[in-house]
């Protein structure tokens, strides 16, 4: 892996390569700016070398002394102006890029979430989040940019020299060449390999700490939470010993390119010495234009090194965001939808991409407005395959699910409009209680939001708090059971005002008194609202206006609960199954 596999990986890339013609003018602005910076630089030392050793001779004239002396004031204030700008634009540039970047990876997590849990753990997630997009920030910031202007430095300076000597411009082709091209070269090959090493073990920690941090709990239980702190501590040792062997380098290297400027200068301080002979005066007064302006480059040419070796964390965090899934962009639907509110699901087949099994098969049923309906069915049998069908966030294989004849997965971001949704385990965010209730509607007047909360059961709960509504809520909510987190949720789908709520299962874990208290609540309250309520067994159920079974992805029971309870067999057995007769 080298600046080849880099290049390789841009020239196959979807997710970098875009924003080099979006802000192609910015980038070549960023460039010129930083050739300009070290231009002046250089010319800042070289005329005052210049000055220095004329005004200690007998100038023929003042022009000798005073052209130099202005050039000097002029390149001593367009290095800080130049340099400054060139921070602006870069700066700007990358961080408008990776702004962007961060986008697009949020809505590809949030548009393919169904099958990121699938396919990648949280750890993954983080990796890509904190590590990669820093990384391609930094592919622009300390590798491109800086190289390209090391490049032009390096042509500009040999084509100056050619001016002067031939035969020395030559010469320092091959001695700039030992830093342009082959420290980076060998940084690459001792140094890259350990930086890929540094970087998987990063990803390994990200892994191994979120799910050793989410099962906390279960090493606690187990009594093996020492086991757990020896093991962390082994990785974070290794790799403490690979980020030892980087800096081990990195100081070598750096020695070893001080040592090369210093022959750099020594040759360029022998080759001007016999090139202008003579003492303080005619072409003397050149030697120490010349050497002083070496200085100002070595911080043009220093960088490389580092530089190269990086594209070896570059090339697979290019890879890494490139493997995750396109999504195709679908504009949202613009449209006003009037009620009353019609779902059909229409024929619906699903099987996830690269899955052999069919999820769903030929589901078929129609919800009226203001209907409640159960879809029931064991774990895995495809019920929140459906509900995800449902909001739009899947497009079914065959078929169609439509609201007022417009197909959900089209809506986009305004399905959030018409359906609302209540999941197992809703999240309470570390903010006061009014502020996790306005998240169903921002403007809600605190009128309004004592409104919902008495709906919802909750009065007294609340203004037994020390502060009311401003009570700061813990983390996650912890503070609350869940029959209480799932009343919030409630608040907030209140405050949302939204037509159809989907219940995902909303009283999983609960106890028996509190999940029918809960269930009371929520059809209560919702009456006036369509409801789709998926669940697995049959508490509450005789609410419900429709009830349809899924076995394996296929309906295979239909119809109210009274007629099922009276004709359907297999509803019999499950309601005696469900009563623990």
């Amino acid at each position: 892996m080298n600046k080849i596999g880099l290049f390789q990986a841009l020239k196959n890339d979807q997710w970098v390569k875009p924003f080099f013609k979006q802000y192609k003018k910015s980038l070549l602005l960023a460039i010129l700016l930083g050739f300009i910076t070290f231009f002046c630089a250089g010319a800042l030392m070289f005329n005052s070398g210049y000055l220095i050793s004329r005004a200690a001779s007998l100038p023929e004239n003042i022009l000798m002394i005073y052209i130099p002396i202005v050039l000097t004031r002029a390149f001593g204030i367009g290095r800080p102006v130049f340099r400054y700008v060139e921070r602006l634009v870069s700066h700007n540039w990358v961080l408008k890029m990776t702004s962007n970047l961060r986008v697009k990876l949020y809505d590809t997590l949030e548009k393919d979430a169904v099958f990121f849990k699938q396919q990648y753990k949280t750890g993954d997630i983080l990796g890509l989040l904190s590590e990669d997009i820093n990384h391609i920030q930094n592919l622009y910031l300390r590798t491109i940019f800086p190289t390209i202007i090391a490049w032009l430095l390096y042509a500009f300076i040999i084509i100056g020299l050619g001016f002067f000597s031939l035969f020395f411009a030559l010469a320092m082709l091959l001695m700039l060449a030992v830093v342009v091209f082959l420290l980076p070269l060998i940084s690459v090959l001792v140094n890259g390999k350990r930086q890929e090493q540094q970087k998987q073990m990063k990803n390994s920690l990200y892994n191994d700490l979120t799910d050793n941090i989410l099962g906390v709990s279960d090493w606690i239980f187990a009594q093996r939470n020492d086991e757990y702190v020896a093991s962390h501590e082994t990785s974070e040792k290794a790799l403490r010993e690979v980020n030892q062997a980087l800096q081990d380098h990195q100081r070598k290297r750096n020695f070893l390119l001080q040592m090369f400027f210093a022959v750099i200068t020594i040759v360029l301080l022998v080759w001007t010495s016999r090139h202008f002979p003579g003492h303080f005066g005619g072409a003397a007064n050149w030697i120490a234009a010349f050497v002083l302006s070496v200085f100002p480059l070595i911080d043009a040419f220093a960088p490389l090194p580092a530089a190269a070796q990086e594209t070896n964390i570059y090339q697979d965090s290019i890879v890494n965001l490139n493997a995750l899934p396109q999504s195709e962009t679908t504009p949202d639907y613009t449209a006003e939808l009037n009620g009353p509110f019609q779902l059909d699901i229409n024929h619906v087949s699903f099987k996830y991409p690269d899955g052999h099994q069919q999820v769903l098969a030929d589901i078929n049923f129609q919800l009226q407005p203001k209907e409640k309906i159960a879809i029931l069915g064991r774990s895995g049998s495809g019920k929140s395959t459906l509900a995800s069908l449902i909001r739009g966030d899947l497009t079914p294989e065959n078929g169609e699910i439509t609201l007022n004849q417009v197909q959900t997965s089209q809506l986009g971001d305004q399905i959030s409009r018409y359906i609302g949704v209540i999941h197992q385990n809703p999240y309470l965010f570390h903010t006061t209680i009014i502020n996790n209730i306005r998240i169903g509607r921002e403007s809600a007047t605190e009128a309004e939001v004592w409104q919902v909360i008495e709906k919802v059961g909750l009065l007294e709960l609340v203004k037994n708090l020390p502060d009311g509504l401003d009570t700061l809520v813990d983390e996650a909510g912890l503070r609350f059971s869940g029959g209480e987190r799932q009343r919030f949720a409630l608040a907030r789908i209140l405050l949302h005002e939204v037509p159809i709520i989907l219940l995902d299962e909303p009283t999983v874990g609960l106890d028996p008194i509190t999940e029918q208290s809960l269930l009371n609540t929520f059809f209560e309250v919702l009456s006036d609202k369509t409801i789709i309520w998926i669940t697995h067994h049959l508490q509450g159920i005789d609410l419900m206006d429709q009830v349809i079974f899924i076995e394996d992805g296929k309906l295979t029971m239909q119809g109210s609960p009274e007629n099922l309870a009276q004709n359907n067999q297999h509803y019999q057995e499950l309601q005696r199954i469900d009563r623990g007769l």
